[in-house]
């Protein structure tokens, strides 16, 4: 029996298939708005996209600390997690709820490459956030559900095989909103063309984002993951774990730009010495890496809360914000530092810049992680 391998062996791994997949490769794919493939595929055979599958169906059989890790160390080395993190966060849904034949059918599949499950369809226009009031519908019909609606901001749907949907199957109780939501697996390659379009959102970053819309389009009754009307109470835990995992990438990305910023202060000469000799410039690098530090032990945290099965809701919502917050003021902070070159698209800089700017808004804002601690964590008044 092989040992477990531990995380800095991970870490040092992740580095090294990034390594192969440097600045120019990820700045073609910004420039011409293209997904990753051969990136996805990499981390694919690596076995590194499996890490959360148990190992009776082909995976690595490790937790969400193990992801973070991952995840972490991908945006360090300057790569882009978002495409293919939901494939770790999502993986849950279908562990913990689906039945013994989804199971068999789909995870030795997905952990070997041959199927992707890249897509989370929840968000909708006119519900935002208020996931109890989503408007997308499935009525059974037989053996099959009939789904009628539109999703906004679902990534990877182009290039995913498989994806998670959010569904009303009975109509929304004021008593109990959470009730009468459902979840199916819907498989793309067939659903696509038949009563599923799929529509490119173009956004100021490269995140494969869609809107998609729902015209009768007919799935498998089999295809329903746990109980009917269950489904918002399943989705709560891959809520948890995508906050912790995003969380991760922004530690990543903030150190990215804490190493970059310290490199070009070090060897940057202006007035005969290194700027990074001045406090003005080293102290704003110093208080990113303090502001990170402090992040990371958040997110550790809250990865370990959910790994061992406790409640972590809480937890998975600070850590989100204070990493997002942590990374986004080491991305200012780094543009300053570079000054024009910071600008430029060969310094990787203003790509990561822009990436990193999404995380206060997505997969939540920031408002909302406050109102979330502010009500649940000091029994304040609802403000909604």
């Amino acid at each position: 029996m092989t040992a477990e391998p531990s995380f800095a062996d991970i870490r040092d791994a992740v580095r090294r298939l990034c390594a192969d997949f440097p600045g120019a490769y990820w700045q073609a794919k910004d420039r011409d708005r293209a997904y990753p493939h051969e990136f996805v595929d990499a981390l694919t055979r690596a076995g590194f996209l499996s890490v959360l599958i148990p190992e009776d169906f082909g995976g690595s059989g490790l937790g969400l600390a193990a992801a973070s890790a991952i995840l972490e160390e991908i945006h360090r080395s300057g790569g882009n997690g978002g495409a293919c993190h939901a494939q770790m966060y999502v993986m849950g849904i279908l562990l913990k709820h689906g039945s013994d034949a989804q199971k068999h059918r789909y995870l030795p599949r997905i952990a070997s490459g041959e199927l992707r499950l890249q897509a989370f369809a929840v968000t909708e226009p006119a519900s935002g956030t208020d996931t109890t009031r989503i408007a997308t519908t499935a009525r059974r019909d037989g053996d099959h559900y009939v789904v009628s609606g539109q999703k906004i901001w679902i990534s990877r749907a182009e290039h995913s095989d498989l994806m998670v949907l959010l569904v009303r199957t009975s109509p929304r109780d004021d008593a109990r909103p959470g009730d009468g939501v459902s979840v199916l697996l819907v498989d793309l390659r067939d659903a696509v063309g038949k009563g599923l379009t799929i529509r490119p959102v173009r956004t100021m970053i490269n995140h494969a984002t869609t809107a998609l819309f729902f015209d009768e389009l007919r799935v498998p009754a089999a295809n329903l993951i746990g109980e009917e009307g269950r489904g918002f109470r399943y989705i709560l835990d891959g809520m948890n774990a995508e906050r912790i995992l995003i969380a991760s990438e922004c530690i990543g990305d903030g150190r990215f730009f804490v190493d970059r910023a310290s490199a070009y202060a070090s060897e940057r000469s202006v007035f005969g010495r290194a700027i990074g000799a001045n406090q003005g410039v080293q102290f704003p690098i110093a208080r990113a890496h303090v502001q990170l530090s402090a992040a990371a032990l958040m997110v550790d945290h809250a990865a370990a809360l959910f790994d061992a099965g406790e409640p972590c809701g809480t937890e998975a919502n600070m850590a989100k914000l204070l990493a997002s917050e942590a990374s986004w003021y080491a991305a200012d902070m780094c543009v300053q530092t570079h000054g024009g070159f910071g600008f430029a698209e060969e310094y990787d800089v203003e790509r990561k810049f822009r990436e990193t700017r999404l995380y206060q808004i997505a997969p939540i804002s920031t408002n909302l992680i406050l109102s979330h601690v502010a009500t649940h964590a000091l029994n304040l008044p609802k403000s909604f």
